[in-house]
């Protein structure tokens, strides 16, 4: 691996694993292609930014030119660009569908003309819907239940096919809910941590009993860059490991990391849908040698303390 095309560089989890790539000896390039939506700043980038070894490309992945020209200077691919919250995509289901599902579809058409040598494709656990008990395998139904994880699914499907049909050499990787610094603030521990520390409420939905599995978001990329690096084309590798914890349980941590109470806390009704549990198997990761290092309560201190550090930052985003 050389030359890296990354989509969706400029957010949440796509810069962090830029840099993280920059480290890499063996990596000559790295070009960032990004919209630059509400969630993808290149403020996020700018330690990454000033390596030699790194480009940005303002663009659409809907963008075919643009897209075959990015394609063709690089050897691998690792395609993090897609809308990701639940409630925008019950407000705007089209759209979702066009990103995630279109913008995925024009890159694998891209990399079949092309010919790249691998393309990691950066999915959800929630494209396996609520599990009451038990954990989801890579292999399994998948049972989409909202927009935002249809279209995910919609997009790991087209992956898939793009292999079997073409020989493009596709991963897919379905990642737990990441946390970490410079998330933007609509998901659930960057918008509770800076209304907490800005004297605000936060809002739970239903009873707080929904379980999510919380995984640190450098240990999900340590596991995206093993699978760029050693994953099998054609296979499906699931990144848990990180800490099941009910929407109670998590508040509580998140109050006592910022010094708030419990009358900082309002319940609302539960969405329409809203799956109660989530939880996959990931041995198949261990194979590759993968291996979460931020244990919860260590990662969530640190996180909160960027975020109190860091209050331009979220301020800026929690009034656009």
């Amino acid at each position: 691996m050389e030359r890296i095309l990354v989509t969706g560089g400029a957010g949440f989890i796509g810069s962090h694993f830029v840099n993280r790539l920059v480290q890499a000896s063996d990596i000559t390039h790295i070009t960032v292609l990004d919209a630059l939506t509400y969630a993808g700043n290149r403020d996020n980038l700018r330690a990454a930014l000033t390596s030699p070894k790194v480009t940005f490309a303002h663009g659409d992945i809907l963008d075919r030119a643009l897209v075959d020209h990015l394609m063709a200077e690089h050897d691998a691919v690792v395609h993090f660009a897609a809308e990701s919250h639940v409630d925008r995509s019950l407000a705007d289901a089209g759209g979702f569908v066009r990103t995630n599902v279109l913008g995925t579809q024009n890159l694998l058409d891209s990399a079949r003309r092309i010919g790249i040598r691998k393309f990691v494709h950066a999915s959800t656990d929630e494209v396996y819907g609520g599990l009451p008990s038990g954990s989801a395998m890579e292999y399994d139904q998948l049972r989409p239940t909202v927009p935002y994880s249809a279209s995910k699914a919609g997009s790991d499907l087209i992956a898939a096919s793009y292999f079997h049909s073409y020989g493009v050499p596709v991963c897919i990787t379905r990642s737990s809910n990441n946390y970490g610094p410079r998330q933007y603030p609509e998901k659930l521990i960057p918008l509770f941590v800076s209304r907490l520390l800005n004297g605000e409420q936060v809002t739970i939905h239903g009873n707080g009993e929904h379980v999510r599995n919380w995984l640190h978001v450098e240990d999900n990329c340590q596991g995206v860059e093993l699978v760029l690096r050693r994953g099998i084309p054609g296979e499906v590798y699931n990144l848990g490991g990180g800490t099941d914890l009910t929407t109670n349980e998590l508040t509580a941590m998140l109050l006592r990391e910022t010094g708030a109470t419990w009358d900082r806390v309002v319940y609302v009704p539960d969405r329409a849908a809203n799956d109660i549990r989530y939880s996959m198997d990931w041995k198949k990761m261990g194979q590759l040698g993968y291996q979460p290092q931020h244990p919860l309560a260590q990662g969530l201190a640190q996180t909160v303390d960027w975020y109190r550090r860091n209050p331009a930052w979220w301020t800026d985003r929690a009034a656009a």
